[in-house]
């Protein structure tokens, strides 16, 4: 599975962005999907999963009621919707994919190359 993240950018603080991830891989429908992020000096996180049927979802405590996940199969794309950003939101996010049944702790095994999402406060 192949995968490429775009959709990030400059943003004010308040102000959205939807990133946007899509596959080459006609499997793509068959994994689970994440979001993930980095910021400099930190960690990269999980933020938000999704199951491979989009019935299920998973979302960090810090973008919970902020951020949408969501996928279209049909499109082989995966979305992240992401509201109110904050400077702190701020990093380098990363898609990727697994087939393992757990969103909270889905650590990925395709990834797609990050995309900055900077926000200006």
């Amino acid at each position: 599975v192949q995968l490429q993240a775009s959709g990030g950018g400059l943003v004010q603080a308040g102000g959205s962005l939807r990133l946007s991830c899509a596959s080459s891989g006609r499997t793509f429908s068959s994994y689970n999907m994440g979001w993930f992020r980095q910021a400099p000096g930190k960690e990269r996180s999980l933020v938000a999963a999704i199951s491979w049927t989009g019935d299920n979802t998973y979302y960090s405590d810090s973008v919970k009621g902020r951020f949408t996940i969501s996928r279209d199969n049909a499109k082989n794309t995966g979305y992240l919707q992401m509201h109110n950003l904050q400077p702190e939101d701020a990093a380098v996010y990363y898609c990727a994919a697994d087939p393992f049944p757990s969103l909270a702790t889905m650590r990925g095994i395709y990834w797609g190359q990050g995309t900055l999402v900077t926000v200006s406060s």
